[in-house]
């Protein structure tokens, strides 16, 4: 018989899948959903940290690892997204637990490729790239980004070269080794998969390693990441479609740092 606890994301949404959540969904309602099997989803202590069961079985990633959470709080987070699951399972509505399958396939294996794609973000950050018209635009971006700039500078060491328009700016060898050397202690598995997962969504590693440092909230970080489309819809209107998509990376984005949030303290 199929084993219903790995192959539902290895079947119906295999891992990784697109980037873009809008995508990921259209992609998976041409899949049919498999039927919710089960009753009962416990969270159990396990050995090595909290495994998940359902009716009793442990959970197993889309690479037939055993799905184990390094606390309890994470644990409880996918074992909320189990339970939420209604007639079928719909992996798209389980973000938590595809980020954990993703950390335990795959990151874990791959930590210094992850950890570099990061810092290859942080090469060309969208925060050092300032608009040259509107003038209004340039200087709204100079007050909500500049202080994340001196953030990196006064706590992280990091002077970065900011550009007028979209032409690369080379950065500093210095600026992106103190950034480097900030990334040390996120070198784990899950912590790093939902700082790449926050860097993607945003476009900019700064973003997100001030939103893990601390120095931005979850809202923060977002506003500040779409600075400029806030700025296309006040002058042109709210495009319905942008906005879905918008709103469904939200989502990614929050389980990514609550995910994060439940691991602090952890390591």
């Amino acid at each position: 018989m199929r084993d219903e606890l790995s192959d539902i994301f290895g079947t119906f949404m295999p891992e990784p899948s697109h980037e873009d959540p809008v995508r990921r969904a259209q992609i998976q309602m041409k899949r049919p959903l498999p039927k919710k099997f089960y009753k009962d989803v416990t969270v159990e202590a396990e050995k090595e940290g909290f495994g998940i069961k359902l009716d009793g079985r442990a959970v197993k990633t889309p690479a037939k690892n055993t799905l184990v959470l390094a606390t309890s709080a994470l644990a409880e987070l996918v074992a909320a997204e189990w339970r939420a699951q209604a007639e079928v399972i719909d992996p798209a509505t389980m973000p938590v637990t595809r980020l954990a399958n993703t950390a335990i396939d795959s990151v874990a294996g791959q930590i210094d490729a992850v950890a570099d794609e990061i810092l290859r973000f942080a090469g060309t950050d969208m925060l050092f790239y300032r608009a040259d018209t509107p003038h209004e635009l340039g200087e709204r971006q100079n007050v909500a980004w500049n202080p994340v700039l001196d953030w990196a500078v006064n706590e992280l060491g990091a002077r970065f070269i900011l550009a007028v328009g979209v032409m690369h700016q080379e950065q500093p060898k210095a600026a992106l080794d103190a950034f480097e050397q900030a990334l040390e202690k996120y070198r784990e598995p899950f912590v790093l998969s939902a700082l790449h997962v926050m860097t993607t969504l945003t476009g900019s590693a700064l973003i997100g390693l001030a939103l893990v440092e601390g120095r931005l909230t979850l809202d923060e970080a977002w506003r500040l990441a779409h600075l400029d489309e806030d700025w296309t819809e006040e002058h042109w209107g709210v495009d319905a479609e942008a906005a879905h998509r918008r709103a469904k990376r939200f989502e990614e984005m929050s389980a990514a740092h609550a995910v994060f949030i439940s691991l602090k303290g952890a390591n």
